[in-house]
């Protein structure tokens, strides 16, 4: 069901300091840059900033690793059926991007991703 990993999300409360944080590590700006979120490609991995703290906060705990799955749907039951609790069900996050988050039995946040076509 898990395929590899797509994107890390980290969860910060200030967008602007991290993007200057974020782009100066990477030599590069974001490719994708709005207020609710700025994505970075690196070598084909994506590392996310999120600003929406009022759920998950930022620092320990505050990053999520995204597995792609080419079935959002159905590797949510598997992983319930695991074991794993809903954190947040399977939603479009925009372009036809659908994620949601779970925690495995131990209480780590997953998150799954499934990308268009």
């Amino acid at each position: 069901m898990l395929r590899g990993i797509r994107s890390v999300i980290f969860q910060v409360d200030d967008l602007d300091q991290a993007k200057a944080f974020y782009s100066a590590a990477l030599g590069r700006s974001p490719y994708f840059d709005q207020p609710f979120y700025a994505g970075y490609d690196v070598d084909g991995q994506e590392l996310g900033l999120h600003p929406d703290v009022s759920k998950l906060r930022p620092g320990a705990g505050g990053a999520i690793a995204y597995w792609k799955v080419d079935d959002i749907a159905k590797s949510w039951q598997f992983l319930l059926a695991l074991g794993a609790r809903a954190v947040e069900a399977p939603h479009d996050v925009g372009g036809d991007i659908q994620t949601a988050i779970l925690a495995d039995p131990f209480g780590n946040l997953v998150g799954v991703i499934q990308l268009p076509g």
